[in-house]
């Protein structure tokens, strides 16, 4: 790792980066330096300090303790990311480790970021709904696929806790089905005033980010951008449920007063 000081001159800029960023300049070294071949860590921190040299410039030994820190907490998520694994056999016991596939796949750093960001939608955090293809379109990097579909399963869910027919579609559905008179899911305990706010959450929603995607092509090539949608349909699937739960309460609260 002797041309991190090369590659981020200022120290202070390192110790300023989340684990993740240093994590990124530290793999595409690796990459250059090793690709197949196998290298351990502890060589490779040691490199930070050792023998200084024109070539080989090093940190302050002022800075010594928190970019050491730094550096073990990129590699240790690496590690958790499943970029850099054991080497096989009894060199991976012994501290060597490699590449993964997936690892040796990033052709830019651009590439490595949209990979972080991605990671940021964990798929245990998403309903059941949508954890699965909207998850997986969205680590394929689709994200205007994992977009609709994650849309789109708003709308199926709530046509369905609705038991409204195919017919309905779109923002049509979402308001009849949170009207706040009429609604089947609307709250009727809630103030009229979030009743509506609620009929027009999921209207926003569905007319701003299914919509466009069913009828042409938009492109949404952010990560974050599009984590945040999946995530904000992630929460209307939760509201969905609870209505859901709500009307089979009632209903079953009026088959035991009769």
């Amino acid at each position: 790792m002797w041309q991190l000081p090369k590659t981020i001159k200022d120290p202070d800029v390192l110790l300023a980066l989340e684990p993740e960023e240093l994590a990124a300049t530290m793999l595409f070294l690796i990459k250059r330096a090793y690709r197949d071949e196998k290298f351990h860590p502890g060589t490779m921190q040691r490199e930070l300090w050792d023998k200084p040299s024109p070539a080989r410039p090093k940190y302050d030994r002022a800075h010594e303790p928190q970019i050491t820190l730094a550096v073990a907490e990129a590699w240790a998520w690496l590690e958790a990311q499943g970029l850099i694994v054991p080497a096989p056999g009894s060199n991976g016991q012994n501290g060597w480790r490699v590449l993964s596939r997936r690892a040796r796949q990033f052709e830019s750093e651009a590439e490595f970021e949209s990979y972080a960001v991605a990671r940021r939608l964990p798929k245990e955090l998403l309903h059941p709904k949508i954890s699965g293809p909207v998850w997986m379109s969205f680590m394929r990097g689709e994200f205007d696929t994992a977009v609709f579909q994650a849309m789109k399963a708003v709308e199926v869910e709530v046509r369905d806790a609705a038991r409204f027919s195919a017919s309905d579609m779109g923002v049509a559905l979402v308001r009849k089905a949170f009207n706040p008179e009429t609604g089947p899911l609307t709250d009727k305990d809630a103030e009229m005033a979030e009743r509506q706010a609620l009929a027009n959450l999921f209207a926003g929603a569905i007319g701003s980010y299914k919509n466009p995607h069913s009828h042409r092509n938009v492109p949404l090539d952010d990560p974050a951008e599009a984590a945040e949608i999946v995530m904000l349909a992630n929460h209307l699937l939760r509201i969905i449920d609870a209505r859901r739960s709500s009307k089979v309460a009632a209903r079953d609260d009026s088959l035991q007063a009769q």
